[in-house]
């Protein structure tokens, strides 16, 4: 089953991240991404919401910055292929003890790719 393991976290405080700190996390998050790496799809590190533009569909108004306002924001995801929640909860796990703070939003994939089959 696919899941999307959503990373949030507080941009100011990832931003503050000395060149040593963000090293650390990297080397860290390097080690969580060879250990599922055959579980892996399409991983990203999105910029910051600073480079964001929202379209609000309701009001046909485009904005500059992310859609919501709130405390943690929307900093990457990983696309993952597993057995099943507790596999996807165990990986979120280890990816949150190499990078402090923050959440894993798991969220169940229905629809891979439009017009092919999505992988099982």
């Amino acid at each position: 089953m696919l899941y999307t393991l959503l990373c949030y976290n507080d941009e100011a405080m990832t931003s503050a991240w000395t060149s040593e700190e963000e090293a650390a996390v990297m080397a860290r998050l390097d080690g969580v991404h060879r250990k599922w790496a055959a579980h892996f799809g399409p991983v990203a590190r999105l910029m910051p919401t600073s480079a964001a533009t929202t379209f609000r569909k309701d009001e046909q108004v485009v904005l500059d910055g992310p859609y919501a306002e709130t405390k943690e924001q929307l900093l990457g995801f990983y696309l993952v292929e597993v057995e099943g929640l507790d596999m996807a909860l165990q990986i979120a796990r280890d990816l949150g003890e190499a990078n402090p703070g923050g959440a894993y939003e798991i969220r169940p994939v229905m629809l891979y790719s439009p017009g092919t089959e999505a992988p099982r």
